[in-house]
């Protein structure tokens, strides 16, 4: 059975932004009210920041600061990613120059 198949989908309810809101979804409850905070932080970011009394104004800002955040973050990975390739492959490149450097076992066959 696949991991997917494996999740039981359940109704959460989350308040965002004085409203609240029922979500159906497979993840556990507290991720989900983790993820209803962090938006709820961004908004109140959002709204220290601007004027704005607008709430679709206000959505839309704190939809562009969170796909800012997720992008930084990608290139975050992206970077840490191609490191770790970088020192995997010197790390290989060491360990075959000092297997080289060994002389090989004869073997000696009695008969």
């Amino acid at each position: 059975m696949k991991q997917a198949e494996k999740r039981q989908e359940r109704l959460v309810e989350i308040k965002l932004f004085g409203q609240t809101y029922t979500v159906k979804t497979d993840a556990e409850e507290h991720h989900i009210q983790s993820v209803a905070q962090y938006v709820n932080e961004k908004i109140e970011e959002i709204l220290k920041k601007t004027r704005s009394v607008s709430t679709l104004n206000v959505a839309i800002l704190t939809a562009l600061n969170i796909a800012d955040d997720l992008l930084r973050e990608k290139e975050k990975r992206r970077i840490l990613l191609q490191e770790i390739e970088t020192k995997s492959k010197d790390l290989a490149d060491k360990i075959d120059i000092e297997i080289g450097k060994r002389e090989p076992e004869k073997v000696i066959m009695t008969g």
